[in-house]
């Protein structure tokens, strides 16, 4: 990746592209751009994950119809808030006059210490709050299908689960090399898809039309943090940015449409999961103010044995891709601040104990974790990185910019100011509950 010349159009003052990926084929050099179409399967890849299981159990006693609404919404604040983060990285690459900067790297610069102090502890709760809540769900979908092949009910205990879990995906990562683990993954997210397609075509068999009728809009605020763990992706912003050389056009366009992908998932997924329950359960969640599982009434086969089986298969390998990808993120969060070298033979153990210890032990303490660990991820860290800390990034590099500045989001300060207030009123509203 070699920085070139910048290509600015004519009066208008517009970057098409900050610098050129060059790769040195014996004595040439050969561009290789990335390409949108290759930028937007990344976007979706990140997005459809693990996040998507906890929906149907926080949009359930909402209904079908406002819980549409609120999911567009999300996305749409989701979506400003990637094209801030994009904005800011190709700031910081001006300023910097590099071709790539890291997330956490371009918050020190721009907000500095304390700022990425707090970036880097909001990306740590994050990945362990995920990471522990794959492996409950994960080892508690791996524990339900072992009972339910070998008929017994009830013995075998939620922690073996958990542990099972952990040591099988986590110990191919160790012991497979980067190569292996990248095309096993690949295989996994063939699998998603296949599983998604299939549960689909087998679930809108399986809709009650009168779910649809069933509206309650006002229990809509507590599934707000879920969706947008859900929506999440932002974390690789940074990467497309770079990948598309610094081209704005082509990045808004591979945020916009790989985006726009899981949503069109999840909103199938979510009327789908819905309707396949039963109106019955659904009032007597509502009426109880408990949290009632829809996911986990199709696993066991409420609506048909095939769709329990296509729901396990995929719930247990959307959080496999996941745990796979919050892993890496974990192992290279620490490499970053230097507490561990490179990965070799020697400090191989101690750096993935460092990821999986922590994560599996409180997942054994509390296995019921998954909802929970979504909600604060969701709430906390979803609001700092993807909402307080893209503004403040993009606020002050504007003002540092002035007219050489690209805004990828219209409505000037004005936008800045409502996204973080959104922000900081799903802080304040994740507060009060606590302390209520």
């Amino acid at each position: 990746m070699i920085p070139i010349d910048t290509v600015i159009k004519p009066h208008t003052l517009e970057v098409t592209r900050l610098f050129s990926n060059l790769q040195l084929d014996g004595n040439k050099l050969s561009h290789q751009p990335g390409s949108v179409l290759g930028s937007t399967a990344l976007v979706a890849g990140t997005t459809v994950g693990a996040g998507i299981l906890a929906l149907p159990a926080v949009t359930l006693p909402s209904g079908v119809v406002p819980s549409t609404f609120l999911l567009i919404a999300v996305w749409i604040y989701a979506l400003v808030s990637a094209l801030l983060i994009a904005e800011a990285s190709l700031n910081a690459m001006r300023l910097q006059g590099r071709a790539s900067v890291g997330f956490l790297a371009m918050v020190e610069k721009t907000l500095g210490f304390m700022g990425a102090r707090i970036a880097g502890g909001a990306y740590l709760f994050l990945h362990y709050a995920l990471l522990i809540a794959y492996i409950t769900q994960g080892g508690e979908i791996l524990v339900s299908v072992f009972a339910k092949q070998l008929g017994i009910h009830n013995v075998i205990p939620t922690w073996i689960g958990t542990t099972i879990f952990t040591l099988l995906f986590g110990g191919i990562m160790y012991l497979g090399k980067e190569k292996f683990v990248e095309k096993l993954n690949s295989v996994f997210v063939a699998i998603v898809i296949a599983s998604f397609l299939g549960l689909l075509l087998l679930g809108v068999g399986q809709v009650k039309i009168v779910q649809f009728s069933f509206q309650n809009w006002s229990t809509l605020g507590s599934a707000v943090s879920v969706m947008c763990v859900a929506l999440f992706y932002h974390n690789i912003v940074p990467v497309v940015v770079t990948q598309l050389e610094g081209d704005t056009r082509k990045i808004r366009q591979s945020i916009i449409l790989g985006s726009v992908i899981p949503l069109i998932m999840f909103l199938a997924w979510n009327a789908v999961i819905l309707g396949s329950v039963s109106p019955d359960m659904v009032r007597g969640t509502v009426n109880s103010g408990t949290v009632f599982d829809p996911l986990q009434v199709l696993r066991s086969g409420g609506a048909g044995e095939w769709l329990a089986v296509l729901v396990s298969i995929f719930s247990e390998f959307a959080i496999a891709t996941s745990f796979i990808g919050f892993v890496y993120g974990l192992l290279d969060f620490f490499q970053d601040i230097s507490i561990i070298a490179s990965p070799t033979s020697s400090n191989r153990l101690p750096l993935y104990s460092l990821v999986f210890l922590p994560s599996v032990s409180l997942g054994i303490v509390n296995p019921n974790i998954f909802l929970t660990a979504l909600d604060y991820v969701g709430t906390f860290s979803v609001s700092v990185l993807g909402g307080i800390i893209p503004v403040l990034m993009t606020w002050k590099q504007r003002q540092d910019l002035n007219s050489i500045s690209q805004p990828l989001v219209p409505g000037g300060k004005v936008t800045l100011i409502v996204m973080i207030v959104i922000a900081l009123a799903i802080l304040l509203r994740q507060i009060l509950s606590i302390s209520g």
